[in-house]
């Protein structure tokens, strides 16, 4: 897939998914030319804010576009990326890794009119295999928001190490949680990975709670060396 791509876009979501999938494809030598978020209009992400994935954005040297999608959704994003297969963009990466509540894959629905080809290289793999992986690539993983049913709002802002992965362990052995929360359990911000020229700095952080989540409320975000 990727040494047939000749201009792919990345789904970001400023997560660890996306991250690692970004990774993998530049690693394949995969031609990405820039990262793509679906969004509605004036998003208000509590888990990925905007102004954080635009910093990522800098820091990795890529191009982010925002699209957006209103409802109905699925003629937005069809018709969004049939606008990026006319612009010449012939390969969609995301960071799914299986089927959420039962559904088929949304992006490769939405891309099928297009012609669009999808790729999603963590698909179907091992959860703590995935997890392992990004500790071994050194990205600096936070936990960024947490459904308290499955998470304490304490593990908001706290780095995915050995042994926050092995407290995940604990709790799925407790409550079925899936190791890298693809049902929801929790989402995080990258703010360091092996691709980023910078890294990210959060500060005049705070946790919040709104609709049945606990989240981390981001102040200000900024670009410094890495170390």
């Amino acid at each position: 897939m990727t040494r047939a791509a000749r201009n792919a876009v990345v789904l970001w979501t400023g997560g660890k998914d996306s991250c690692l999938a970004l990774h993998e494809a530049l690693t394949g030598g995969c031609p990405v030319s820039g990262l793509i978020t679906f969004a509605p209009p004036d998003p208000q992400f509590l888990a990925h804010p905007v102004a954080v994935m635009q910093q990522q954005a800098r820091a990795l040297g890529l191009p982010h576009c925002m699209l957006s999608v209103e409802p109905p959704y699925r003629e937005s994003y069809e018709r969004h990326i049939r606008v990026l297969r006319e612009q010449g963009v012939d390969l969609l990466i995301t960071g799914d890794i299986t089927e959420v509540g039962g559904s088929p894959n949304w992006i490769r629905r939405c891309a099928e009119p297009a012609g669009m080809a999808v790729w999603t290289p963590l698909w179907g793999r091992d959860r703590r295999a995935l997890l392992d992986d990004m500790l071994k690539q050194r990205f600096r993983v936070l936990f960024s928001c947490v459904k308290p049913r499955w998470l304490a709002a304490d593990w908001l802002g706290r780095e995915l190490d050995a042994q926050a992965v092995r407290d995940l362990e604990t709790e799925r052995e407790r409550s079925g949680l899936d190791l890298c929360g693809e049902e929801g359990e929790y989402h995080t911000l990258v703010t360091d990975a092996p691709r980023f020229q910078q890294r990210l700095q959060l500060t005049d952080c705070a946790p919040r709670h709104a609709d049945q989540l606990a989240h981390w409320h981001i102040g200000k975000v900024e670009l410094i060396a890495k170390q």
